[in-house]
């Protein structure tokens, strides 16, 4: 019988691992444990070890193993080198803390806890080379969740990218302990301690000149053809060249590609990057993962599941617990502290690479290397349920602002603009530029820390609240501008606002018609529509460039406005969006402004959104 081609093997183990991991990933997701769990279920459901229907686990996580590198490099395209250094302290002091304390701590708890059982045969240097890759966290398993939240760029966020940072780079000098420390003969071909300490330097001033002097001009040329495939061949290039640079150098590849992100963190096409290279990012994470769970034995799992479970959960609460101290010692809340704690308590993939090496130094077992990726494994498995426990009593997202200035802070201004995205910046610099003083509230940290890199003030809080704004002293200013993007922002919130500082004039921004309606009756200063004017500018050039002359346009602006402004008056006086539903304007419906209205057929007041 003829062996099966690589290609048959390839289709198999596709179709298989991608069934797996949709069957999997799917409820776990809906049951809000996160798609990590699912994948490391799927990969020992159909692995070697569990039904036996896909092989090759080793090989397929070396692959896999790009997954963290885009994901390192997609990390580095967000980090603006000056905000890198913004970070210095949080990096270099609570990162190394954090390493160093939590791997002494776990190698002191494992040569206790394994000595007693291994006798004097189990070494010191066998600790470490196990607790130090424990004091590691998964990079993969946390940054995606601090994105999708909205939190990266928080203060919370940034201290435990810090951390996280700061553990990619221990690898190297991780990688260079074991190696003193190894039994087996030495490796011609591994450099020692100091030489792979100036080939980090090395390298890293080699990159940042490439992507100066030569990525950034290639970049330029691409975007001339403006092909979406160029951008993605770039981007992939760029990514596997300078993580395969760095492992020809026996360093680490996840530094070489954030190092190429930082290069390109303040280049125009970012953005085009970062899109493209997102899609492999998410499927190659999928597969490391699904790889982690097939290489795990579960013969031994089960002989040892006594020892395997306890020493999840003892690295879960050691490092949750010094991770909190540490926290404290920076002068981190408690809250945020312990947050910080519970999101970074668990193992970290780097570990499975370093039990092996581990292992190959003659330091433990494989057998011993199978069981503490067990224990990687579990205290990934914890995370979600951690999560959910924290966000439940809102552990660190209540005092994400601390270390931010309040609006008490701010000098008496004539004008206070509440929230600063898109919208409250182009008020407040149109008010600038006239030389008006303005104070910025906005209660989002993120945006915030993003306005210090524009040298813009930006003031913390829910501009909302009447104690924060009398901090703010609106008492004395003579206009307040609500600029956030809050469709629930309604009469019922205003009214004491307007009760409680009758000298300001109140300007807010509606999300759409409904919330225009909601706020009739009050005495505002006016109320925009946040995309009115400019989808009505829009239609005036389109008119233009249809050859429509300017009195034309005018005339057809004017009574267009003046249609919605009936509309909206109808809509006001019914009380419902299908008051006036006979004015609207329908493309497959044509018909000259002021010509009698149509019928327009009834909908359901429940289905009907904000129309124009």
């Amino acid at each position: 019988m003829a062996e099966p081609s690589s290609m048959d093997v390839l289709l198999h183990d596709g179709v298989i691992l991608l069934a797996a991991a949709l069957a999997c990933v799917i409820p776990f997701r809906r049951l809000g444990l996160g798609a990590v769990l699912g994948y490391l279920v799927a990969g020992a459901v159909v692995g070697p070890f569990g039904l036996g229907l896909v092989g090759g686990g080793a090989g397929k996580m070396a692959i896999a193993e790009i997954g963290i590198v885009l994901l390192l490099f997609l990390v580095g395209l967000e980090l603006h080198p000056a905000r890198l250094w913004r970070l210095k302290r949080d990096i270099f002091g609570l990162g190394i803390a954090q390493v160093v304390l939590c791997g002494l701590a776990l190698a002191a708890i494992i040569f206790a806890v394994t000595g007693l059982t291994e006798g004097k045969g189990f070494t010191w240097g066998a600790a470490l080379a196990l607790g130090l890759p424990l004091a590691l966290s998964s990079t993969a398993q946390v940054l995606p969740g601090l994105k999708s939240s909205g939190r990266i760029n928080s203060p919370f966020g940034e201290r435990a990218f810090s951390i996280l940072l700061m553990q990619d780079l221990a690898i190297v000098p991780l990688i260079t302990i074991i190696a003193s420390l190894s039994r087996a003969p030495a490796d011609p071909s591994t450099p020692p301690g100091a030489t792979m300490a100036l080939y980090t330097v090395g390298a890293i001033v080699t990159l940042v000149l490439v992507g100066r002097f030569i990525l950034r001009p290639l970049l330029r040329l691409v975007g001339r053809f403006g092909e979406r495939e160029l951008f993605v061949a770039v981007g992939l290039f760029t990514v596997l060249a300078a993580a395969g640079f760095m492992h020809a150098l026996h360093l680490s590849t996840a530094l070489g590609a954030f190092i190429a992100g930082v290069m390109l963190a303040d280049s125009p096409y970012r953005h085009e990057i970062e899109s493209d290279v997102e899609p492999f990012r998410t499927i190659l994470l999928g597969l490391f993962f699904v790889a982690v769970g097939m290489v795990l034995d579960i013969s031994v799992i089960l002989a040892h599941p006594v020892f395997i479970l306890s020493m999840a959960l003892i690295v879960v609460a050691v490092k949750a617990f010094v991770i909190c101290v540490i926290g404290r010692a920076f002068g981190v809340a408690w809250g945020q502290a312990f947050g910080m704690g519970i999101l970074l308590s668990q193992g970290g993939e780097f570990g499975f690479v370093l039990f092996s090496q581990a292992s190959a130094a003659l330091l433990i077992e494989p057998e011993a290397a199978t069981m503490f990726s067990a224990i990687v494994t579990l205290s990934m498995v914890t995370t979600p349920f951690l999560m959910i426990f924290a966000r439940r009593l809102e552990f660190a997202r209540a005092e994400d602002g601390d270390g931010l200035d309040g609006p008490e802070d701010a000098p008496p201004t004539r004008a206070i603009i509440v929230g600063y995205g898109r919208f409250g910046q182009t008020v407040a610099q149109m008010l600038v530029t006239s030389g008006c003083g303005v104070t910025l509230i906005d209660k989002k940290p993120a945006q915030i820390e993003l306005s210090r890199v524009f040298d813009t003030k930006v003031y913390y809080g829910d501009g909302t609240r009447l104690d924060l704004l009398r901090r703010a002293d609106a008492d004395q200013a003579n206009v307040i501008a609500f600029c956030m993007d809050d469709p629930s922002f309604d009469a019922a919130a205003v009214a004491p606002i307007l009760e409680a500082f009758p000298q300001a004039c109140l300007f807010v921004r509606a999300f759409d018609r409904r919330q225009l309606i909601a706020l009739n009756g009050l005495e505002l200063g006016g109320v925009t529509r946040e995309v009115f004017e400019s989808a009505v500018r829009m239609g005036t050039d389109v008119l233009a460039q249809l050859g429509f002359d300017a009195d034309q346009v005018a005339d057809v602006e004017r009574q267009y406005r003046d249609n919605d402004l009936a509309r909206l008056d109808k809509q006001i006086a019914g009380g419902s969006l299908l008051a006036g539903r006979g004015l609207i304007l329908s493309a497959s419906r044509p018909r000259a402004l002021g010509a009698p209205p149509r019928p327009v057929p009834v909908a359901n007041a429940e289905t009907v959104g904000d129309i124009a």
